[in-house]
């Protein structure tokens, strides 16, 4: 996934990008890269709780933790990170946040594992792994240490 991201920021000339983790399992992914990919300045961290549109179903999180850029995305290329891809609502979500901080100049996203199942035109550039599970699956990244990919069955 490191190796790919690499050559796709390359072959778009980005040599500083603004590589953003969306809390918690995208923060983790992003880290690994963030290493993997000899990123210096800080990572960023998008905790998207208050950008939802599914509050009436799920309810608020309890553990909301603040959003933390660091430095203005105006005119950046920014890397958003995710653990998981499926419906794109959590997608669309961050990039709602990051737009709120500014007008970046483009946003690549990588995910760890693409399942399917969209219901908004989202689609990473960058896929550690497509994953098809059955009906009443879903899969979870469990860590930070060790990063451990999990799926589970849907309590009914």
């Amino acid at each position: 996934m490191a190796e790919e991201l690499k050559a796709l920021l390359e072959q778009r000339r980005i040599r500083v990008p603004l590589m953003v983790g969306i809390h918690t399992g995208g923060v983790w992914v992003a880290e690994r890269l963030h290493a993997l990919l000899g990123l210096t300045h800080d990572l960023g961290i998008l905790d998207i709780s208050f950008y939802r549109d599914d509050f009436s179903r799920i309810g608020m999180n309890p553990q909301v933790k603040p959003s933390k850029l660091p430095y203005s995305v105006d005119d950046q290329h920014i890397v958003l990170v995710d653990d998981v891809l499926y419906t794109g609502r959590t997608v669309r979500a961050a990039m709602n946040e990051i737009f709120d901080y500014g007008r970046p100049a483009s946003i690549v996203l990588a995910v760890l594992v693409d399942r399917g199942g969209r219901e908004l035109p989202i689609e990473a550039s960058v896929v550690g792994r497509h994953l098809a599970l059955a009906a009443g699956q879903h899969v979870k990244l469990t860590g930070p240490d060790p990063l451990t990919l999990v799926i589970q069955d849907t309590k009914r």
